[in-house]
């Protein structure tokens, strides 16, 4: 026979103050009134951790709302959202983009700064410094958590990051400069794995548990996230789609190289070939930019002989053809397209690769564009940064 277990008095008080602090950062200032009504929460209770959290200096008195404007029941209760700072960083290829936020995710500050020579020396060291830079600027002197998005594998268990392609140098070096910050945390995560938290939490896919997000870009990649939990592997590579075998391809890939994978049928530099094929203008260079305006330019020659409708169908069959490999091992039920070549293409784009995919696969699966937008990567290390913070203040699981 089992004895059931209680929580203890100051389980109890941990468990209302997170409660009471997560409906605070979602919905903003509230009364004593509306934190009862929304927990449940006895009315000496709520009094209780709201003197708690004030002592603490994570919640503040901040106004007064109600028709008479006085009283305790009046008072207005915030999260004192400059409790703690956080930065994100976009690391790409030519540079970085990074974000100061506060507790609540609210940006005070940003800044790109381009890497035009990757063997340049103090790369790792300039940019840390823009950092502190941009954080004084917004009035930060401590940052509590740096989440950092960089392409390639992050090693579950190290921690470390590994590239699948021709990487600077100056990315792990950047990792190691932003782990000398005091008293900060950095967390380091797959760039696609960060879009796909952002199209999960306040894009395209919030009302999903189950999902795959295909980044389409320069390259190709996936995050996958089954009931509600991002999946990363054994080695940190679920979702490294690019290296996937696929008809259509001149080839195979190989432990070195993608091209012969999946990589080679739907990166940019194969979608600005198949728009040029089509008719459409594309940019020699092949970079995520021109891709995205190779289907930008389709969308806006849509019509009877016009050659934008043939392109997106041959661009959808090739998205399909990926897709139908990772819903037959999955069965996630929807897709989401995302990434420059994703977001681009908007719903037009995923219904047509809904359509295509329908006829490869028996399992339903639904396709939609990417909503997190052009800046999901930052936006999911931000939520990510602010997730590590709660857990540490909050005290939460």
């Amino acid at each position: 026979m089992t004895t059931a277990r209680t929580a203890t008095p100051s389980t109890a008080r941990a468990i209302n103050d997170r409660l009471a602090l997560n409906l605070l950062l979602e919905q903003g200032p509230l009364t004593a009134t509306e934190l009862r009504d929304l927990t449940g929460l006895s009315r000496p209770t709520v009094a209780d951790l709201l003197d708690r959290l004030q002592r603490t200096g994570l919640v503040a008195v901040v106004g007064e709302r109600g028709e008479q404007r006085r009283g305790p029941n009046a008072r207005l209760y915030a999260l004192v959202a400059s409790r703690a700072h956080i930065a994100a960083f976009d690391v790409r290829a030519g540079g970085v983009t990074l974000v100061v936020a506060d507790l609540a995710g609210r940006t005070l500050a940003t800044a790109e700064v381009p890497v035009e020579d990757d063997a340049a020396p103090g790369t790792a060291e300039r940019l840390v410094r823009t950092l502190r830079e941009t954080a004084r600027g917004a009035g930060v002197e401590q940052l509590h958590t740096v989440a950092v998005g960089a392409p390639g594998l992050v090693d579950p268990a190290t921690g470390r990051l590994q590239s699948t392609g021709k990487l600077p140098a100056w990315h792990a070096e950047l990792l190691a400069e932003l782990r000398r910050l005091p008293d900060t945390e950095v967390i380091l995560e797959n760039e696609v794995n960060l879009a796909g938290r952002a199209e999960y939490r306040i894009g395209a896919a919030r009302d999903r548990d189950t999902f795959v997000l295909m980044w389409l870009g320069h390259s190709v990649g996936a995050a996958v996230i089954l009931d509600g939990r991002l999946r990363r592997g054994f080695s940190g590579g679920t979702g490294e789609i690019c290296f996937l075998p696929v008809p259509g391809t001149t080839g195979l890939p190989s432990a070195d190289s993608s091209e012969g994978g999946y990589h080679g049928l739907v990166g940019s530099v194969a979608v600005c070939e198949l728009a040029r094929a089509h008719g459409l203008p594309a940019a020699p260079d092949g970079n995520a930019p021109a891709g995205e305006a190779a289907v930008r330019a389709a969308l806006a020659a849509l019509g009877p002989g016009e050659p934008g409708g043939p392109f997106l169908d041959a661009l959808a069959e090739r998205i399909a053809i990926g897709a139908a490999s990772v819903c037959v091992v999955l069965d996630p039920g929807c897709v989401v397209l995302g990434g420059e070549i994703g977001r681009a293409g908007g719903a037009e784009l995923a219904d047509r690769v809904e359509r295509r995919l329908a006829g490869l696969s028996p399992l339903r699966t639904e396709v939609r564009a990417g909503t997190a937008g052009g800046g999901a990567i930052l936006a999911g290390a931000v939520l990510t940064a602010g997730d590590a913070v709660r857990r540490d203040l909050f005290g939460e699981p």
